[in-house]
């Protein structure tokens, strides 16, 4: 699969967040990543079904991948869904019924995922992989913004990468935690295919300059650049 580069609007000037999402894909960026936060799950709250949609009626045409980190799940997918989510990711340990939630995701005409914490272990896919479409390896603990990337992960993110060629399936293999131009090498290098950006796109003074470096790096390890096609067949800028 070709590297998608996903930046997460939690790291986002929420002043002016319609501009800055259309910038950073402007600059380059295949689908925006969205952390919603409940400060129940996690400690820290952020943003709703509201701001989504309100992305959508600005113009934003490209993928939204919805990393949910909220319990219960199940109440808040036909919202997400219908504020216009693309891919709707949720915590297996938050759900009462793994299986139920997918479909229920699935059911909403979203593309359904599950994330793994850095000590949850990846038993989940043994009964889920042929459902999913995204595998989102957290390579932080989930809650807050401009952590240290934890490198215990790329072993995570290897075992992953085998499951999933072992199924035969074409399933996304996310990555999100610490992402940087120094570090996102090692990552595709051990499998992953999608990276979350916060700090390192929306903290630099120069989003297309970091997009572009960034896959340069992937493109070493991997021989693969920049996507021949939008993702998912969307348009990636803003509607006018």
């Amino acid at each position: 699969m070709q590297p998608w580069i996903a930046p997460s609007v939690l790291s986002a000037d929420f002043a002016r967040l319609g501009a800055e999402v259309e910038a950073v894909l402007e600059a380059g960026a295949d689908l925006i990543h969205f952390d919603v936060m409940d400060n129940h799950y996690v400690p820290n709250l952020t943003i709703g079904p509201l701001v989504c949609q309100a992305l959508r009626k600005y113009g934003v045409a490209a993928p939204i991948d919805v990393h949910l980190m909220v319990r219960p799940v199940d109440r808040i997918v036909p919202d997400f869904a219908a504020a216009g989510a693309t891919f709707i990711t949720f915590h297996p340990e938050a759900t009462e019924h793994v299986d139920r939630t997918i479909a229920l995701i699935r059911e909403h005409g979203c593309r359904p995922g599950l994330v793994f914490n850095p000590a949850t272990p990846l038993d989940y896919l043994d009964y889920t992989l042929e459902l999913i479409d995204m595998v989102l390896i957290m390579s932080v603990n989930p809650g807050f913004a401009g952590q240290q990337f934890i490198p215990t992960s790329l072993r995570k993110l290897e075992d992953a990468r085998a499951r999933i060629q072992a199924s035969g399936r074409e399933v996304r293999l996310e990555v999100d935690g610490g992402i940087k131009t120094d570090n996102i090498a090692a990552t595709a290098a051990a499998g992953a295919d999608t990276f979350v950006a916060g700090s390192a796109i929306f903290g630099s003074r120069d989003y297309a300059g970091t997009i572009r470096e960034m896959r340069r790096q992937i493109a070493g390890v991997t021989g693969k650049g920049r996507p021949v096609a939008t993702p998912i067949g969307v348009r990636r800028r803003r509607a006018r």
